[in-house]
């Protein structure tokens, strides 16, 4: 069997439904189920790998499982709406991920779920007296917008449900690892540009206002340490006391109580057991920092004895505690409740897959029978020349390593070609991470000086060698100490790139600790530091906030002691770049090229490309200056119907309704199953024929009719006794008719006909009232937003998009996205007549209506607002085909055009919709000529017929 073209096998949006598992002589086999949650203990020195199952993740899995299939029991009216509007697909132009949705609704479970689904589960603490809740998202899965959602779930509970300060809380301090994860985590603060907006986290304009009043605070964990009494300082003032400490600390924040804690990259905060013995030497072998850990906790600890920390949420990819042994071991934290693991990640691919070396045609490591180059510092030719503490930067790198680079260098090069030729304004970086300053200094030293393989590798502007001292100051925001060599170099970088001279006098004017991170943080974004740089060189693993989309190769030069730390070093670089999809809805294979890190989750395969070059982004904003091109409108929570008091209805006018008894079972039969297997010899059936007595016909017309009351009562200015009386009249008359219409010489029987009713009641109402509203209304009104009823184009906040865009003129929006070619010929066609004189696309303004398909209520968002010479303003809509649902959100839409102007101050509103992109200029010239009324489009195509 030949080794899988991609390991991508599961959607990002969906459960995970099979994964990848190890066969005989290590080929990959498909196993059709979600991999059970679990980690991987891989000893590089041993050359062992053993599986460590996740019970208690994958108990609450099946729990958390069973109570969204009921429907959440036991979350309050708000928690509800949130997770339903993050549920809702259209909501935004990406859907949240499966794993995301899944982090969120596991501790929602945990702190609201309903009795019966929650008993019997224990989790462990840390042996605190907070508890702490731990949710284990691979790089790449959206750890901080899950962030956002904890905020946006308690805050809105917290400011609506005030006496369950147990539950929730409105004052949330975010802990993160340095002030890089803390500049990125300043989406989190609810004002302009933050993920609430960007991901639509809250189902109302009025709760987002509400929203508002969060009392977040984002720090640094250095501020958790205690203060310093100054070296010269006469007098001695003791150790800063608790409440002391806590006002420090959390400043305006320390007002409040019951707050709740986000622990951001957690892996950094663990309480040490007293029993614990770790040296400094393994813990800097295990890439750990034992006093950032315990005075993190420390921190928190104090803050809890003054403020009462009523919930802490971890987040983090590589949740583990060191255990002090000699060993390859590492603990997961025993709180972790939801788990998507690297391993999950890739097969969703939500990251790049990296690919590692599995063999070569030198001759391999002996003990392993692997290619050399899959972990070149165990190789002694390596690792005893670069462990050494005095080579100077001018000794040359172990052959071994050479001959590594100029394979990857080659590689790379290719790639560097390709983004070329696409036009990507950076280009693709490699990474090398190694053992110490000295490796460092020598690898930069063979690249800058021309002694790599290839030329293109020779630019010492583009190469950035991290010093780890340097870096690490400027994560704290000290001053690091004198360097003018270092310095010197990170001015060279700034001096070559392609910025703005202004921004470029703006980076030279900083401190080298600041220079830094302002080069390292932005690695491959336009316009900034770092946007020219193909060669990236650190001794640490730079922090978790460092996320540079164009990595594209990797090389590990140190000692990997566990899978931990290689999928920390190789973490650096699976940001994807695009999020294309193929014809099944998989997101397309993107690649990292790894040399020297011995990854066990990897693709062996030796095909695939490198990941494209990113798509350029445009930003689309309001125009200031154009402010006299803004459009208004009306927000309308929904259009009722006032009727007669007498219902008539014309029963010859009322289009015939089939139901289709191929997309509704009646019957079903279920056996027994374990371990994926079904005993077919135990069979049992559930068939609704056998109960007839739930069908009777008289039940299925009270059921319609109420049904139908329901939605008519609020507009009907008669008895209401008298309405339900003649709904009656109507449902029955219209089961009994031959209106309603059974494709079927089979479900004819009466018993069937009637069970297909019943199964279908909501398209039978839906279809009938439209009828009778249509034959007996007397006005329509509308029902507005009280939180926000007037929206308008300059509300709409700033947002980027990598479609193709259209710069405007006549719009108060900066550009038009082109989500077809029609659209661009449209948006032409307004910028070029003169009776146009403002338009905008309906895209992030919020204008929306609601219509009713398939028994439930759909957000219909018109394509374009125009305004017209003569004061009209037109929803204009471009369609190439149509439908019954496209009908039925334009007859959603006349009726609210109706309303609008009926109830008159908003201006003369029309609608219409192009169905060729000729239509477009007799549409205008049309509506130009309408000055009285709302021009009917149903006059110039009377059968609505595509």
């Amino acid at each position: 069997m030949s080794p899988p073209k991609s390991l991508i096998i599961n959607s990002p949006y969906r459960c995970p439904a099979q994964h990848w598992v190890e066969g005989q002589g290590g080929k990959l086999t498909l196993k059709p189920e979600r991999r059970p949650a679990s980690y991987e203990v891989f000893d590089a020195r041993n050359n062992t790998k053993r599986t460590e199952v996740l019970d208690l993740v994958n108990t609450i899995r099946g729990r958390v499982d069973q109570w969204r299939a009921d429907g959440w029991p036991g979350v309050t009216i708000v928690t509800r709406k949130l997770l339903a509007h993050w549920h809702d697909r259209e909501a935004r132009q990406y859907p949240f991920y499966f794993c995301q949705l899944e982090a969120i609704e596991t501790l929602i479970w945990r702190v609201e779920g309903a009795a019966a689904y929650t008993q019997g589960i224990a989790i462990p603490g840390d042996g605190g007296a907070w508890e702490r809740l731990c949710n284990k998202m691979a790089t790449g899965a959206g750890k901080t917008t899950v962030m956002a959602m904890i905020i946006t779930w308690q805050v809105l509970n917290a400011l609506t449900y005030p006496k369950r300060n147990q539950d929730f809380s409105r004052a949330v301090f975010t802990v993160a690892p340095g002030l890089t994860v803390k500049e990125r985590l300043q989406v989190l603060l609810p004002s302009e540009g933050s993920y609430y907006d960007a991901f639509n986290l809250c189902p109302s304009e009025a709760l987002r206002q509400k929203l508002n009043q969060a009392e977040v605070l984002i720090e640094n964990w250095h501020t958790l340490m205690p203060l310093k009494e100054a070296d010269r300082s006469v007098v001695r003032k003791g150790r800063e006391s608790d409440e002391a400490f806590t006002r420090r600390v959390l400043g305006k924040l320390a007002a409040h109580k019951d707050l709740i804690v986000i622990n951001d990259e957690a892996h950094h905060a663990y309480r040490k057991p007293p029993e614990l013995k770790i040296s400094k030497k393994l813990a800097q072998e295990q890439g750990i920092d034992l006093d950032e850990a315990t005075r993190w906790i420390e921190g928190l600890d104090r803050i809890h004895k003054t403020r009462r920390i009523q919930r802490c949420f971890d987040l983090s990819a590589t949740p583990f505690a060191p255990t002090g042994k000699k060993s390859t071991d590492t603990a997961l934290f025993d709180w972790i409740i939801s788990d998507f693991g690297l391993n999950d990640a890739i097969e969703a691919g939500l990251v790049k897959t990296p690919r590692v070396v599995v063999r070569d045609d030198a001759v391999p490591d002996a003990k392993t029978l692997r290619s050399k180059l899959y972990h070149l510092y165990r190789d002694p030719s390596v690792s005893e020349d670069l462990n050494r503490a005095q080579a100077e930067p001018h000794e040359a790198l172990p052959k071994l390593v050479q001959d590594a680079y100029t394979l990857l260098g080659a590689d790379w090069r290719d790639t560097r070609a390709r983004w070329q030729q696409a036009g990507h304004p950076s280009p693709p970086v490699m990474l090398t991470v190694c053992n110490r300053t000295e490796t460092a200094a020598r690898i930069e030293h063979s690249f800058n000086t021309g002694d790599a393989h290839w030329p293109e590798l020779h630019a010492p502007t583009r190469t950035l060698r991290v010093d780890s001292k340097v870096l690490e100051k400027a994560e704290i925001g000290e001053a690091a100490s004198a360097d003018k060599d270092y310095e010197a170099r990170l001015h060279a970088i700034i001096e070559a790139a392609d910025i703005p001279q202004t921004r470029r006098q703006q980076l030279l004017a900083l401190k080298k600790e600041e220079l830094l991170r302002a080069i390292v943080d932005n690695v491959g974004k336009r316009g900034t530091a770092g946007q020219d740089l193909q060669n990236v060189i650190s001794v640490a693993m730079l922090s978790e906030g460092w996320d540079a989309k164009n990595v594209t190769h990797i090389m590990g030069l140190r000692a990997f002691t566990s899978q931990l730390l290689c999928e920390q070093v190789v973490g650096r670089g699976l940001r994807r770049v695009s999020y294309d999809t193929d014809e099944n809805g998989l997101f397309l294979p993107e690649y990292v090229n790894v040399f020297g890190v011995p990854l066990s989750i990897s693709e062996t395969g030796e095909s695939g490309e490198a990941p494209p070059p990113p798509k350029p982004t445009t930003q689309i904003e309001v125009v200031p200056e154009r402010a006299h091109l803004e459009l208004r409108w009306p927000n309308v929570v929904r259009v009722e119907t006032v009727v007669k008091p007498e219902l008539t209805i014309d029963w010859s006018k009322v289009a015939p309704l089939a139901l289709d008894p191929a997309s509704t079972p009646i019957n079903a039969e279920l056996a027994p199953a374990l371990g994926g297997a079904t005993d077919m010899g135990k069979v049992t059936a559930i068939d609704l024929e056998q109960l007839p007595d739930g069908f009777r016909l008289q039940r299925l017309v009270f059921q319609a009719a109420r049904k139908a009351f329901a939605e008519l009562n609020h507009g009907f200015t008669g008895s209401h006794e008298y309405l339900a009386a003649q709904l009656v009249r109507i449902v029955e008359a219209f089961l009994r008719s031959d209106r309603l219409e059974i494709p079927s010489l089979f479900h004819a029987d009466p018993l069937r006909r009637r069970i297909l009713i019943a199964l279908n009641i909501d398209l039978v109402v839906q279809h009938l009232l439209s009828n009778v509203t249509e034959q007996n209304r007397e006005r329509l009104t509308p029902v507005f937003d009280e939180d926000n009823p007037i929206g308008a184009t300059g509300q709409m906040r700033t947002w980027y998009t990598t479609k193709p865009c259209f710069p405007t003129t006549k719009s108060h929006l900066s550009h038009l996205v082109g989500d077809s070619a029609w659209e661009g010929f449209a948006a032409n066609v307004f910028e070029q007549r003169e009776d146009v004189l403002a338009y905008a696309k309906n895209d992030h303004l919020g204008f929306q209506i609601d219509y009713m398909w398939a028994g439930s209520r759909r957000r219909y968002v018109p394509d374009f607002l125009v305004r017209l010479a003569g004061g009209t303003l037109l929803a204009l809509e471009i369609k190439g085909t149509d439908s019954p649902q496209n009908q039925a959100k334009r007859q959603a839409l006349d009726e609210w055009v109706q309303a609008i102007n009926a109830a008159g101050g908003f201006g003369r509103w029309a609608w219409d919709v192009a169905f060729k992109p000729g239509e477009v200029q007799d549409i205008l010239t049309q509506h130009c000529s309408r000055t009285e009324t709302a021009f009917n489009p149903s006059a110039r195509r009377p059968s609505d017929e595509p």
